[in-house]
């Protein structure tokens, strides 16, 4: 039984960059930069079977001028003529999706296609395309396998708990997922990143030395931040690695730079405070990339300053907004007077500090002139200002819908304005981009 995973190329949609001044282009995100941790931990849950992972991300990044989707597609499926091909599906990549699956059943009709990730945990009811034909949400590394299984077997799929089956009257749910299932602990599967060695070079963010790679020690989020999807498709619960897990992820990876690819890194003060305790025993000298919260910072500062002497290098930390009304209505649990400490602390320990904003659909030249002087006045290494999007999904989505103007699925990426904009458009654009221009540091992370 052979398996191809795909993941997908990125979204184009980039409207800030589009709108900016060319001195502000530079530091405006023009990519996501990282492996895909998802497809490997899929990878593992099939191990025994002949199973090829391919990044069209990396591929792009390594050959801008490679083939279009589906001819680099086309080659693949000529290449290693497989039995299955899944992809893993976000939002904005949504589309691209749908020409990977459209070309695998044009190339033949037998392969089976099965859709997995995000996307299809939120909105599993988008995927009626005929060229799909298994849709699996949630954590799903098992559930694919099983599926692998009565593929291999010729057994019917409607024995496969937690899946929809794209039928020609719609989609079949089965039976809901029965068996329980701990991705973070006992059921935890070690990604193979020996899959993705072809676009090990890729993964490298702006001027870092190193490439650097992705390890979770954690899944969902305690908190409930209305634009967020993590904790929507985790469906509120928080899934904590054990330390030795981790410790035996880092003693494998042989990349120097880890990225802590947590909703939140610090969320149980006695697991970091153990892990690091650890990584010093052991001896681990990697350079780490984590999320944490402001208030985490300023609540815990003797934690920041040792996990900076443990190797923590960038922290990304989520400012969302200078307003507490803002916060408030994001449900951020987080005051606004916490971020000048945290900046502080971050900075104090020698720790490159990227703080991101969301800038709201309303804001107006009166906004704009002080969440400028606010951003001034609060510099951080880098910083980074996106368009606050109702994601399909999330609380914000249910309470802005009758909002949103644009659904082109591509745009939905932070970098597009889906909503009515108070400031004509052009004009909206222009005042983000400028925002991009302020901060300390001269390139991005």
């Amino acid at each position: 039984m052979k398996i191809l995973l795909i993941n997908p190329p990125r979204s184009p949609e980039n409207k800030i960059l589009e709108s900016a001044p060319d001195e502000a282009k530079h530091f405006i995100h023009k990519k996501l930069i990282g492996p895909p941790l998802g497809l490997l931990t899929i990878a593992t849950a099939v191990k025994d079977f002949d199973v090829t992972v391919f990044d069209t991300k990396g591929e792009y990044d390594l050959d801008p001028d490679a083939p279009p989707l589906s001819v680099m597609v086309q080659k693949l499926l000529e290449q290693y003529n497989p039995d299955i091909v899944g992809v893993t599906v976000i939002t904005s990549e949504f589309y691209f999706a749908i020409d990977i699956f459209q070309t695998v059943k044009n190339f033949n009709q037998k392969i089976l296609t099965v859709a997995g990730g995000l996307h299809t945990t939120l909105c599993p009811n988008d995927f009626t395309d005929s060229s799909i034909d298994i849709i699996c949400p949630g954590q799903s590394a098992n559930i694919f396998r099983e599926v692998v299984v009565n593929h291999e077997k010729n057994l019917p799929f409607e024995s496969v708990e937690g899946i929809y089956i794209n039928t020609p009257n719609g989609l079949k749910a089965t039976k809901p997922l029965q068996q329980k299932w701990n991705p973070a602990d006992e059921n935890f599967l070690m990604p193979d990143r020996n899959h993705l060695e072809r676009w090990r070079s890729t993964y490298t963010v702006g001027k870092a030395p190193y490439p650097s790679t992705y390890l979770f020690t954690s899944l969902g989020c305690p908190y409930r931040c209305t634009f967020c999807s993590i904790w929507k498709e985790h469906r509120g619960l928080y899934f904590q690695r054990q330390v030795e897990s981790v410790i035996e992820e880092l003693k494998l990876i042989d990349y120097k730079i880890v990225r802590f690819a947590d909703a939140n890194t610090i969320v149980n003060i006695n697991f970091i405070n153990r892990l690091f305790d650890r990584i010093a025993e052991e001896g681990i000298k990697k350079d780490y990339i984590m999320d944490i919260r402001a208030d985490t910072a300023v609540d815990h500062p003797e934690l920041i300053e040792k996990l900076a002497k443990g190797g923590l290098k960038v922290v990304i930390c989520g400012f969302e907004s200078f307003r507490n009304e803002e916060l408030k209505k994001y449900n951020k649990k987080s005051k606004a007077n916490k971020i000048h400490e945290a900046i502080d602390i971050f900075h104090n320990n020698d720790i490159l500090l990227r703080g991101n904003y969301v800038i709201p659909n309303d804001y107006n030249e009166e906004d704009f002139q002080a969440m400028s002087e606010y951003a001034n006045s609060h510099r951080v290494t880098y910083a980074g200002y996106t368009i606050l999007t109702p994601m399909p999904g999330t609380t914000l989505y249910e309470q802005t819908k009758d909002q949103i103007i644009d659904h082109d699925l591509s745009k939905y990426n932070f970098f597009n304005s889906v909503m009515k904009t108070d400031l004509p458009l052009e004009k909206f654009y222009e005042n983000v981009g400028n925002l991009w221009l302020i901060k300390k540091g001269s390139d991005i992370i």
